[in-house]
């Protein structure tokens, strides 16, 4: 396919707002493709050039794209950032140079596109930049207006069209079955290969059947975890749920270990599928642990306080994604991995089998020491040890108690009453008893002593069925820190007009409208019902707990979570 034609579906795409019309026009998109073209098509709507796990990134600033499109139209760079800044828009501001430059298009295919933007992206060390600004200049170049003002959207992330993988595999079972019948096939496969790209080019080739059968967890390639649902009754679990598994919540960082030794891979995976392996050189001796030569394990990644000899915090740990002082934090705060699940162990896919063998196996297959150490837990039917156990982890410091079904499979994601946890203590009259991942969405300017700040509170929401519902504005509660450090990540992210993705009514409006980029961990008081909040609750008296690097806004607390809490706060 031509690039040009793939741009005319972008067109489409970017003109309708009904979840439908998007899946079918997708579905009619990925039936004019070919197979060995369908995953880089995919990659290049969702604004990327590979799964998120690879790690593959274009490094392309707004700055290096206008330099770009001046070098291309023989225009002063500084009338081009003059331009852009009336428009908003990177993207409209490319078509303004391309129609009046009446740029032809010399037929690049979708695949001449991706290999240059691949290329472009790999580009790196001295003179890069000026490097990439003449490679974008002459992709530019060799297009029509229109695939201009969606190539210049692509490498800096402002495609904005609105949807996400699982809108792609809706399209996929769309496109081979006329429905979307098969999507929940398709989604099991992605969970555990979760790569749209090579999904769906698999799809196109063998047929939805072929292509997401008998799949089993791979060495190197993430698998998306297992979540927790929330009930806040011990009776109520041992109902849903019979004999259980009742394990301690840590502060900590959820990480997945991907080891082999024959294959040499050694990979640790945050939730959202990041690699962050350099976070801990102390892995490196991870084969005195084990008693098998590749596994996939499932931890918790805990940091100690040396000073205070006890458990460190989630941020304290956190410090360690800064790559340039890891040696410097890993002195400060060693790390110690609590291990609680085994989704694969030499050639053996452990996902199908009971909870309580694949503890079985954990025991069999982990040396307990400094590193690795499976997690403690008990099993009963009593409602009253559930308790008992919870008051004991929140008296330690930790964060309360995770409770698991004995004969639960490894399913990714948030589904059943398999695994369910209980954070907040139930002393703590008033309080809700879970927080709230919120994506921002905005900022108001500061008054007072924020005006140094540049932010006085953010309005926050969650996510329903692709969209971000408002639920509270948080502006106290927040440290000078707290208040700088915010006002540094979202100054970046300002854009000019409301993204389509957000519902927010117009007495929310904010001073600032953002990307949703940023996650936040939010506690509160309790929920009530809004006429005004888009999410139809508000949050009260809202608190910042942390911020949440380790998850992505698709991993945002859904709408029906929140009923779900506030039915449980009754």
């Amino acid at each position: 396919m031509k690039f040009a034609d793939l741009s005319l579906f972008l067109q489409k795409l970017e003109s309708t707002k009904s979840r439908n019309e998007t899946t079918i026009i997708l579905a009619d998109l990925f039936s004019q493709l070919e197979a060995d073209e369908i995953g880089q098509a995919i990659y290049l709507i969702l604004g990327e050039l590979a799964a998120s796990y690879k790690g593959v990134v274009f490094n392309v600033a707004d700055k290096t794209m206008l330099a770009a499109i001046a070098k291309t139209y023989q225009k002063q760079i500084n009338d081009v950032f003059n331009e852009y800044k009336k428009t908003g828009d990177i993207g409209e501001t490319a078509y303004t140079y391309a129609a009046k430059a009446n740029s032809k298009d010399i037929g690049l295919s979708v695949t001449d596109v991706y290999l240059r933007l691949f290329d472009i992206a790999n580009d790196s060390g001295q003179g890069s930049i000026e490097r990439k600004i003449d490679k974008l200049s002459m992709v530019l170049s060799d297009m029509d207006p229109l695939s201009v003002k969606y190539l210049a959207r692509i490498p800096v992330g402002k495609l904005r069209l609105g949807f996400s993988e699982k809108t792609i595999i809706d399209a996929l079972s769309w496109m081979a079955e006329g429905s979307k019948e098969k999507s929940k096939l398709i989604t099991k496969a992605y969970e555990v290969v979760p790569d749209v790209g090579a999904l769906a080019e698999k799809i196109r080739r063998f047929g939805i059947k072929k292509a997401t059968g008998n799949l089993s967890p791979i060495v190197g390639i993430p698998v998306m975890p297992m979540l927790c649902q929330r009930l806040k009754s011990p009776d109520e679990m041992i109902e849903k749920m019979g004999e259980v598994s009742v394990e301690p919540k840590f502060d900590g960082l959820r990480s997945i270990i991907h080891y082999s030794k024959p294959k040499k891979v050694l990979a640790v995976f945050t939730r959202n599928l990041k690699d962050i392996s350099f976070m801990f050189p102390e892995l490196f001796e991870i084969d005195k642990y084990l008693s098998v030569d590749e596994v996939i394990l499932d931890t918790e990644a805990v940091g100690m306080d040396e000073d205070m000899l006890k458990i460190a915090d989630f941020q304290t740990t956190m410090q360690r994604r800064r790559k340039h002082d890891i040696a410097n934090v890993k002195s400060k705060t060693p790390i110690s991995f609590q291990v609680f699940d085994v989704l694969y162990a030499d050639g053996r896919n452990l996902m199908q089998e009971p909870y309580s063998v694949r503890r079985e196996v954990l025991k069999k297959i982990i040396k307990n020491g400094k590193i690795l150490r499976i997690d403690e837990n008990v099993i009963t039917k009593d409602p009253a040890v559930i308790l008992k156990l919870h008051k004991k982890y929140i008296k330690e410091g930790l964060e309360g108690i995770i409770v698991k079904k004995l004969n639960s499979k490894y399913i990714p994601g948030r589904t059943g009453w398999n695994w369910v946890k209980m954070k907040e203590d139930e002393s703590a009259i008033g309080k809700l008893p879970d927080t709230i991942d919120a994506v921002i969405m905005g900022f108001t300017a500061g008054f007072g002593k924020r005006v140094e700040f540049g932010i006085g509170q953010f309005l926050a929401g969650v996510l329903d069925r692709g969209k971000y519902k408002t639920i509270t504005k948080v502006g106290t509660g927040l440290t000078d820190e707290q208040f700088k450090q915010l006002a540094m990540r979202l100054k970046p992210l300002v854009v000019k007009d409301k993204p389509e993705v957000y519902e927010v009514h117009k007495d929310l409006t904010p001073d600032y409208w953002v990307d949703p980029q940023i996650v936040v961990e939010l506690a509160g008081d309790d929920l009530t019902i809004s006429p005004k909040h888009t999410a139809g609750y508000a949050l009260r008296f809202p608190r910042l707990v942390r911020f949440r690097d380790d998850k992505s806004p698709q991993e945002a607390t859904t709408l029906s979570e929140v009923r779900e809490l506030f039915e449980i706060q009754k």
